[in-house]
């Protein structure tokens, strides 16, 4: 976490895991929005991965039986402001999002409850659930059909397939495309730009517009009554257990 101005920059820092958030991570960047919230002198927000890639995804080696005991609030941390804007109270500042490289499932779900993300062109997306035997719970199901369109949503839930930069601003999951290695750079000036407006206008502007996602919270707490049978079932464990292995997976339904 470090301060630039009225901007917060929230680097999450694992690059030789491509930085996979384990609960050490879940941990931080929930502190990182919680500041985000009540820092006053804080604006803006902006997200990002240090190294090659922006998230590879969950560890779910560590994290999934985490929320197997307790259920999909794990992604919230112990944080009142859940990045996700799920599992506990959404940030109430704007927050800019810069992506590069592999950024996987989690990613995806951030930059969807993000509010302007700029992308490397050398983005690589991919929503990877249905091919581990379980489903998004970070947003995913909720967000991206509103947001991004049913059929472009459903494409790459239901497919797992991977998609790029141009895709991404075709169907409106980012916003602005630069050369890789600029995209932290375009985020922290887009940052600024926002946070140089007058606070209470920005921070009206985002409340009402949240105004029309209310239904977000029905849609979560269906998630939440889903999420345990699939966690249960043979085919999540064989989705982790490939994972772990580094194979593709052998699904029976089960």
């Amino acid at each position: 976490m470090d301060r630039d101005g009225h901007v917060l920059l929230i680097g999450v820092d694992r690059p030789a895991k491509r930085n996979a958030w384990d609960l050490d991570v879940i941990r931080g960047v929930g502190a990182a929005y919680d500041r985000l919230a009540e820092d006053d002198d804080v604006r803006v927000g902006v997200v990002y991965g240090h190294g090659d890639h922006f998230s590879a995804g969950l560890d779910l080696a560590e994290v999934l039986p985490a929320v197997q005991a307790n259920g999909p609030g794990v992604l919230a941390g112990a944080s009142t402001h859940d990045p996700f804007g799920l599992w506990a109270a959404p940030v109430p500042k704007p927050v800019v999002m810069a992506v590069q490289g592999i950024a996987f499932t989690l990613s995806i779900e951030l930059a969807l409850a993000s509010d302007i993300v700029v992308a490397a062109d050398d983005v690589r997306f991919r929503q990877l659930e249905v091919g581990r035997g379980i489903l998004p719970f970070g947003g995913a199901t909720i967000r991206a059909p509103r947001q991004l369109g049913w059929g472009n949503a459903m494409r790459f839930l239901l497919t797992g397939e991977e998609f790029g930069a141009a895709e991404a601003l075709r169907i409106g999951l980012v916003q602005e495309v630069v050369p890789a290695g600029q995209q932290l750079e375009r985020a922290v000036a887009l940052a600024h730009l926002v946070a140089a407006q007058a606070p209470l206008g920005v921070a009206g502007t985002l409340a009402n517009a949240r105004v029309a996602a209310r239904a977000d919270a029905e849609a979560a707490e269906h998630l939440r009554g889903l999420l345990p049978t699939l966690l249960a079932s043979a085919d999540a464990a064989e989705g982790v257990t490939s994972f772990v292995e580094r194979r593709e997976a052998r699904f029976t339904g089960h």
